[in-house]
């Protein structure tokens, strides 16, 4: 018994596949023919990959407000804009990330039952000095911890992780000192 084969120029038939249209396939070439006849070949003239550093980085200043955001929703998108993981430049080893300005940081929500179940836990570093807050009696206290204790998780730990650290910077209500750096409002995913 003879096998059915397309005969169509290579192309699948509407009968081979049940489909309303045909449509080509791609052999790959054969010895001695161009890559670039390859539809699916990368044209690496064109282009170039950049490494980004500190020093050509462009950096900007966002304004997040936190006020009515769930903390982990609001942590990571921070992180994001730390990192620079949103830039098409994004170079890993290198602090490529943007500035982050972060206003009403006591009024981030928690969902569920975490502010009375959540804990935070330090020690002293004497025997027995293990301390544990909930996260009620945390934004009591310290209202901008929760939200840099949240981004501090979600980077890198690491020399690097530290410096992207510095480029944060938490207040409690609306008011900052970072007017002269003129921060554009970041409209946060809701």
């Amino acid at each position: 018994m003879k096998r059915a084969s397309c005969q169509h120029d290579k192309t699948l038939s509407t009968k081979t596949l049940g489909l309303s249209t045909s449509f080509p396939i791609f052999a790959p070439p054969k010895f001695g023919e161009s890559q670039l006849r390859n539809p699916f070949a990368v044209d690496t003239l064109s282009y170039k990959t950049r490494s980004i550093n500190k020093e050509n980085a462009d950096k900007k200043w966002w304004l997040v407000d936190a006020e009515g955001q769930t903390l982990g929703r609001l942590s990571t998108q921070i992180a994001t804009l730390l990192r620079g993981k949103h830039k098409t430049n994004f170079t890993p080893h290198a602090d490529c990330g943007d500035y982050v300005v972060v206003v009403n940081a006591e009024k981030i929500v928690l969902t569920g039952n975490k502010m009375e179940s959540k804990e935070y836990i330090r020690h002293t570093g004497y025997p027995g000095g293990q301390r544990v807050r909930t996260a009620a009696e945390q934004l009591k206290r310290k209202p901008f911890a929760l939200v840099e204790d949240a981004v501090r998780g979600m980077l890198p730990k690491n020399r690097l992780g530290s410096e992207l650290f510095r480029n944060m910077h938490v207040y409690v209500g609306p008011d900052h000192k970072h007017e002269a750096q003129q921060p554009t409002p970041y409209q946060l995913n809701a």
